[in-house]
């Protein structure tokens, strides 16, 4: 009688675990979507704005080298539509709006440090600067009003 009520245990146990896994499946799937959605959008406005800068700073000829080497202005709008699916993941698992701001603020910091480090013209440093920035104003904010203001539980 006691392996019977231990094993009725088990599997109710089990039961629960997996009718918690497939409940939160969806909740989980509807926090993705308008993080999706808004990197999407984010993504593509932000790599426009980068490609721009780069095409008004091509324009004005301004060398966009780096060591040697040309700086193809779709290669601004790759970065950034890379930059944003990373960014869609981290607002996923972050799950907070302070937070995802702070960790984005302290990631575009670091990704400036080759755009001033790598090219000899500080006129070429200015532009890589510059569409690093404006791309993350555009993305980063669509991203972060996808999230609380507060920690979700």
């Amino acid at each position: 009688m006691q392996d019977t009520q231990f094993c009725v245990t088990i599997k109710e146990e089990a039961m629960s675990a997996i009718t918690t896994v497939v409940s939160e499946a969806p909740a989980q799937r509807s926090r993705i979507r308008p993080l999706i959605r808004a990197g999407a959008i984010g993504g593509v406005a932000g790599a426009v704005a980068a490609m721009l800068v780069g095409a008004v700073a091509r324009a004005a000829d301004v060398p966009l080298e780096v060591e040697g080497e040309a700086i193809p202005i779709a290669g601004l709008a790759t970065v950034t539509l890379i930059s944003t699916v990373l960014g869609i993941g981290l607002a996923f698992a972050l799950k907070q709006r302070g937070r995802f701001v702070g960790v984005c603020a302290v990631l575009t910091a670091a990704s400036l440090i080759p755009a001033i480090a790598q090219p000899d013209h500080t006129a070429t440093k200015v532009v890589l600067v510059l569409a690093h920035l404006v791309a993350a104003a555009v993305v980063v904010p669509m991203l972060a009003r996808q999230l609380p203001g507060r920690a979700t539980r």
